[in-house]
């Protein structure tokens, strides 16, 4: 059962992970500045910009999961050890 939850969340986070490059993750300012800029391709950087920022926490908070489950998983299996 928790075998299956983890798997869900990996999917779920790889998933979310592969499909944020298509998003336009921009604020009105950046949005205005990004349109009247002359090129498409400062408008491009922008947006990659934004998105590396707002990746960030993402994999922070999946690391900290990560650590926790191996945590969870190595106290459960001394446990059942003794």
């Amino acid at each position: 059962m928790k075998r299956k939850i983890f798997l869900f969340l990996v999917f779920l986070s790889t998933s979310i992970l592969l499909n944020m490059a298509d998003t336009h993750a921009q604020c009105a300012m950046c949005k205005a500045v990004a349109e009247s800029s002359s090129g498409n391709v400062a408008a491009k950087n922008l947006n990659f910009g934004i998105l590396f920022l707002m990746s960030i926490p993402y994999l922070l908070v999946s690391v900290i999961a990560y650590a926790m489950y191996r945590h969870y998983k190595s106290s459960r299996k001394s446990a059942q050890g003794q």
